[in-house]
């Protein structure tokens, strides 16, 4: 199984894994795990507006130790979440789940919106 971690559940997974519960946790250690570089922008972003500790290149240097592999960004995402219905207002939400859309992977984050493109999308 191949899934995508989104932000929230990428830093968690990282610094904070108690707070995934122990089934996500499993999930997560049973597949191959991507992490978008999206991700990593939206965390150079935040860390730069101090709304984050973490810095893109702290959270970057981790994803290959931590055993997760990188998946960039590519014209037919761009596409795909530019024509994906308006049900989230976040750019990086939804270029997440287009790119699970179209790899195919199941997209793992703990927002309850992004269930409302399909049935690739778990919650946490």
């Amino acid at each position: 199984m191949r899934v995508l971690l989104d932000t929230h559940v990428l830093l968690w997974a990282l610094s904070q894994p108690a707070k995934l519960s122990k089934a996500t946790r499993n999930q997560i250690n049973a597949a191959e795990v991507f992490v978008s570089a999206a991700s990593i922008w939206e965390i150079g972003i935040k860390s730069a507006l101090g709304k984050l500790r973490a810095t893109a290149d702290e959270i970057l240097e981790a994803v290959g130790p931590a055993g997760f592999r990188m998946l960039s960004i590519t014209g037919e995402h761009a596409a795909k979440a530019a024509n994906l219905p308006p049900l989230h207002k976040d750019p990086f939400d939804r270029l997440l789940a287009a790119q699970a859309c179209v790899e195919p992977m199941i997209l793992i984050t703990n927002d309850k919106v992004l269930q409302g493109y399909g049935a690739f999308v778990t919650l946490v």
